[in-house]
C-alpha cells in the first residue's frame, strides 16, 4: 500500500516539500501518494507575476539572492537554469536617503559591513565621528556571552549608531520589515556572530569572507557569478510552473481549507473546512505561524506558542512611466529609506533598470515598498491616498511629477514574520512538543528559519526528507 502524505499549503514551501518528498520516496523505492491542499485559488503563495502592456511585474517577491544554493539546486533539478537572468551590470549602484538627499551606498559593503576602506571613508552618509566609531571594530574585543542578542545591539556594539541607523538598518531590517533592536541576531544573521567569534573584528572577518567568495562561485550558474540577485526571464512564477509540471502525478487541490489535524488510531486525520476527512500517514503543514497554531494547537498545546510570532503587514506599489518623465534618469538599482528619515516609503526599486527584461523600450517600472514594524499608516488609507503618498515621496526624492501610465498595488497583510531575541528557542520548543505528540507531522515555512524563497525551499526539502525517513 502506498503511503499517503497530505501537505497543507501550496506556497513555495509546500510545493518544494511535495517535490522533494516524491524524490526521496522514489529513491527509497517506497510508493507514496501525495495530496497538496491550498486554500486559495492558485498555487505559489506570495509569488505572483503579472504580464501587462509588455511589462513583467512581480506583485510579490521580485528576486532572490544568487548565492543561496537551495533555489539554485531546485532550478537545476527542474531544468530551468537557462531561464535565469542576472541583474543589469550597469545597475550596481544603490542609494540611501539621508537628510532628504540620495547618497550612493559605499562600494565594498557586504550586508552593510564595510570591506573597502576608501569608499567607506569618502561617503557622505556618515560623519567623521561615525566613521571613526566604525573603525573601533578593528580593535574591540569579541563578546564572550553565548546568549542571543538583538541585531541592532550587535551592530551598534561593533560599528556604532551611525552605521546602524544610516546604512545597516534600512538594508538588513528591510528584509524583515522589522526593528533591528527587536530582531534576533541568531535567527536573522547568525554569520555575524560566527565572524565575531572567529575573527574578533566584524570588518576584518567580512573582508576575509569576501576574498574567499571566489571559490564558492565556481558552483554557481553563469548568471549568478557576477550578480547579487537573480530572477527568471518570464518572472518568478517560472519556478512555480516548473514545480507544478514536475508534480504531475501529485493530487493538487485549490480552494480547499483545512480546519484541523488530529491524531488517529493509525496515522492522522486532516479535517477539511467542508467537513470531509483525509486519512494520512504523514502531514506537512506549510502555513504562517498563526495558521499552524490554529490547526495543531488543540492537539499539541505547545504549538500554540507560534501565536507569539508577530507579523508585520506591508504593501508594494508599482508605477509605470514613460522614460522621458523621469527627470534625473536612473543609474542604479534603487534606494533605501532609513527609519529616521520619517518618509512614507521604505525603499524603491528601479525595476526596469535593475532587470532589463521587465519593461518595453522607452518605459520605466518602479516598485515602492510601504509599511514596517511600528508603521502601519498605509493600512488606514484608501488606494488613492496610498498612491498619492507614494507619488509625493517620489516627487521629493526623484523629482517625478508626471502621472504614471498605470499603478498596481499589492497588499500583503500579516506577511512578514518577526524573529525576536529567543526566536530559535521558541522554534525548538514547538518542534519538540510536536515530535512527541505527532511525530509524523512536520512544520515549515517563513515563520521559522528565513523569509526568502531559498530559505523556504530549503525548509520544504528538510521536512520532506525527514518525513520520508520515518515513513519507510
Amino acid at each position: 500500500m502506498a503511503k499517503h502524505v497530505v501537505i497543507i499549503g501550496g506556497g513555495i514551501t509546500g510545493l518544494s516539500a511535495a517535490f522533494y518528498l516524491k524524490q526521496a520516496m522514489k529513491a527509497k523505492e517506497t510508493p507514496v501518494r501525495i495530496t497538496v491542499l491550498e486554500k486559495g485559488d492558485s498555487f505559489g503563495g506570495k509569488i505572483h507575476t503579472l504580464k501587462k502592456d509588455g511589462f513583467i511585474i512581480e506583485k510579490g517577491p521580485d528576486s532572490f539572492l544568487a548565492r543561496k544554493m537551495p533555489i539554485i539546486d531546485l532550478t537545476r533539478e527542474l531544468g530551468l537554469e537557462d531561464q535565469l537572468v542576472p541583474m543589469n551590470p550597469d545597475a550596481r549602484k544603490t542609494y540611501i536617503l539621508s537628510s532628504g538627499k540620495l547618497h550612493r551606498m559605499p562600494q565594498g559593503l557586504m550586508l552593510g559591513i564595510p570591506t573597502e576602506v576608501g569608499p567607506f571613508m569618502r561617503t557622505g552618509l556618515l560623519s567623521i565621528g561615525g566613521k571613526a566609531r566604525a573603525a573601533l571594530d578593528l580593535v574591540l574585543p569579541k563578546r564572550t556571552s553565548q546568549e542571543d542578542e538583538s541585531l541592532g545591539h550587535f551592530l551598534e556594539r561593533r560599528l556604532g549608531t551611525e552605521v546602524l541607523g544610516r546604512i545597516a538598518e534600512p538594508l538588513l531590517a528591510g528584509i524583515y520589515a522589522g526593528d533591528t533592536y527587536k530582531l534576533s541576531l541568531q535567527a536573522t544573521f547568525p554569520q555575524f556572530r560566527s565572524i565575531e567569534q572567529k575573527h574578533r573584528s566584524l570588518i576584518l572577518g567580512m573582508m576575509k569572507n569576501r576574498k574567499s567568495g571566489g571559490e564558492e562561485s565556481r558552483t554557481l550558474p553563469d548568471a549568478a557569478r557576477n550578480s547579487m540577485f537573480l530572477s527568471y526571464e518570464e518572472g518568478l512564477e517560472t519556478i512555480v510552473h516548473g514545480l507544478l509540471d514536475a508534480l504531475d502525478d501529485v493530487h493538487l487541490v485549490t480552494k480547499t481549507g483545512v480546519s484541523s489535524v488530529r491524531k488517529a488510531e493509525e496515522g492522522y486525520e486532516v479535517v477539511l473546512e467542508n467537513g470531509s476527512v483525509e486519512q494520512a500517514d504523514g502531514v506537512i503543514v506549510a502555513l504562517p505561524g498563526y495558521g499552524i497554531a490554529k490547526l495543531l494547537g488543540d492537539e499539541v498545546a505547545g504549538v500554540k506558542e507560534l501565536d507569539r510570532i508577530d507579523y508585520v503587514s506591508v504593501a508594494n506599489v508599482i508605477l509605470a512611466f514613460d522614460e522621458k518623465d523621469i527627470p534625473k534618469g536612473l543609474d542604479g538599482s534603487g534606494f533605501l529609506v532609513p527609519r529616521k528619515e520619517g518618509r512614507f516609503i521604505t525603499a524603491c526599486t528601479w525595476t526596469s533598470k535593475k532587470w532589463l527584461h521587465t519593461a518595453p523600450a522607452g518605459k520605466v517600472l518602479l516598485r515602492c515598498y510601504v509599511g514596517r514594524s511600528g508603521d502601519d499608516r498605509w493600512q488606514h488609507m484608501s488606494e488613492e491616498e496610498l498612491i498619492r503618498a507614494v507619488r509625493q515621496d517620489l516627487k521629493d526624492m526623484m523629482g517625478i511629477s508626471s502621472e504614471p501610465l498605470f499603478t498596481e498595488i499589492t497588499e500583503m497583510k500579516r506577511s512578514m514574520p518577526q524573529y525576536p531575541v529567543g526566536h530559535l528557542d521558541l522554534v525548538r520548543r514547538v518542534r519538540q512538543a510536536l515530535s512527541e505528540r505527532m511525530p509524523k507531522v512536520k512544520i515549515a515555512g517563513a515563520a521559522f528559519h528565513g523569509v526568502g524563497l531559498p530559505d523556504c525551499i530549503r525548509q520544504g526539502k528538510e521536512v520532506a526528507n525527514e518525513l520520508a525517513g520515518q515513513l519507510v
